[in-house]
């Protein structure tokens, strides 16, 4: 029979349903959204629950017709049993881990942040890599992916590049990409076969719903200016590229890779909210960064989350000490082995109320 809490969830569910078939939850446009995506939430539960119910009730009755004095019913009965005890106990399976304590924040949509660190032209062409790796992921799991902002460079490398990812359970699947990525390999520009150590950095900001941070536009100044670097002659034409600056906090955010400037704005806004956010959610978690870096770190060499070995075909997360082989089909974008180990390392610290890694780094 199931618990308490498992009639609470259907008992939840019931009163979703009923409260979103009334006319005025339908004329409140917050009230509706809120209910929508809480029965969005429930409904998943709720089905496991009427399949793990409907079992029980075919194993009570399989169970009764196993002492009934007809033996070839009997028998068949018996044998029916440790199938449906065994979906039984893998509904039950899933419908505790449905009830553990999930990160609130795993469903929203994100934008990233790679960047170039130390390596010069090398650390560039990593970047590219690591772009082309999450967006080939974020396309196999059917995510949006829209460029917002790029810089790049001669050799086909980016300097800078910073892209949405939307689409529900984003942000849980690419949290802990954030930090210092290293590569370790023979750069095609190096002649002498020496392998060079370079690193990315990657930040993974929450995109916050409107309702979520409210920017007062006397907080901000917006510069206009020619956009310059690749892109054709049209750029230097007109002032299309904007820079938006928010003064509180200095947090400066610059868009010039689309014509209009109009489109450019509505860009930078996106990833000016983000970052206000994500400075926002640290500090309520009492990890006041008023400087962005503590999340990526400085980009140095010794700064790591993840390392990349090409020469010994390896790739290493140094948080959970794990380490994949195949470099190059986890870079055509093959997450879900490694996302796989993260999720199954994350805890919920209780001191900050965050949900982290619980392992430790390797030293």
């Amino acid at each position: 029979m199931l618990n308490e809490k498992y009639k609470k969830i259907e008992a939840e569910y019931l009163q979703v349903e009923n409260s979103l078939s009334s006319p005025d939850v339908h004329s409140d446009a917050q009230r509706l959204r809120e209910l929508s995506r809480r029965r969005k939430e429930l409904l998943p539960v709720y089905e496991k629950l009427r399949k793990y119910e409907k079992i029980e009730r075919e194993l009570v009755h399989a169970q009764e017709i196993a002492k009934a004095d007809d033996l070839e019913m009997a028998n068949l009965a018996k044998e029916e049993i440790p199938a449906l005890e065994g979906k039984r106990k893998i509904l039950l399976n899933e419908l505790e881990d449905s009830l553990k304590l999930k990160d609130p924040m795993d469903k929203k949509d994100i934008i990233v942040e790679i960047r170039a660190a130390a390596g010069g032209e090398e650390s560039s062409l990593f970047a590219s890599e690591l772009y082309r790796m999450y967006t080939r992921y974020g396309e196999s799991k059917k995510f949006k992916i829209s460029l917002l902002e790029s810089s790049t460079t001669d050799l086909g490398g980016v300097k800078e590049i910073i892209f949405s990812i939307e689409g529900e359970g984003a942000y849980g699947l690419f949290k802990y990409e954030s930090g210092a990525h290293r590569v370790q390999r023979v750069p095609e520009t190096e002649a002498s076969g020496r392998i060079h150590t370079s690193t990315v950095t990657v930040a993974i900001l929450v995109e916050p719903e409107d309702v979520e941070i409210d920017i007062n536009p006397n907080d901000l100044k917006i510069d206009t200016y020619r956009a310059g670097g690749h892109g054709g002659q049209y750029l230097q034409k007109t002032d299309s590229a904007v820079r938006i600056t928010h003064i509180p906090t200095n947090i400066v955010v610059a868009c010039q890779d689309e014509r209009s400037q109009l489109k450019n704005k509505l860009k930078a806004m996106k990833i000016m909210k983000a970052r206000l956010y994500d400075l926002i959610k640290k500090q309520q978690g009492d990890r006041i960064a008023s400087d962005r870096k503590k999340q990526i770190g400085t980009g140095d060499r010794s700064e790591k989350i993840r390392t990349y070995n090409f020469p010994q075909d390896r790739i290493t997360d140094h948080r959970i000490n794990e380490n994949w082989h195949n470099i190059q089909t986890i870079l055509d974008g093959n997450l879900d082995n490694i996302v796989k180990k993260l999720k199954e390392a994350e805890i919920f610290d209780e001191s900050d109320r965050t949900f982290k890694i619980g392992k430790c780094p390797a030293e």
